[in-house]
């Protein structure tokens, strides 16, 4: 049996606050929960293809979609919501910040 090493929390924490898209993040948690695209994208309900658009950046997820995988991911809706918000934004070339409270 191999066994996969874990991160510590400091590592998790340093690959979160280097992650500034949805994207980005996206992937930071599959690759912190040490999973393939093809698990993850079975707990989200997503497809692969799905995944890999929003981890790349091609696709952005709606508030409500951004919310339905916080859901999944037992997370904070508001932090991925922010973040699908902001990358919206930023596609747009809209030069403001994105705060939810």
């Amino acid at each position: 049996m191999v066994t996969k090493k874990r991160l510590t929390l400091s590592q998790v924490k340093k690959v979160r606050e280097s992650s500034e898209s949805f994207g980005e993040s996206l992937k930071s948690e599959r690759k912190c929960r040490e999973m393939s695209r093809k698990e993850f994208s079975s707990i989200l309900e997503i497809s692969i293809q799905s995944l890999a658009d929003l981890e790349h950046g091609r696709s952005l997820p709606s508030p409500t979609r951004a919310k339905k995988i916080a859901e999944f991911l037992g997370e904070p809706e508001i932090y991925w919501i922010q973040l699908a918000l902001q990358d919206q934004l930023e596609k747009q070339e809209i030069p403001f910040k994105v705060t939810l409270a």
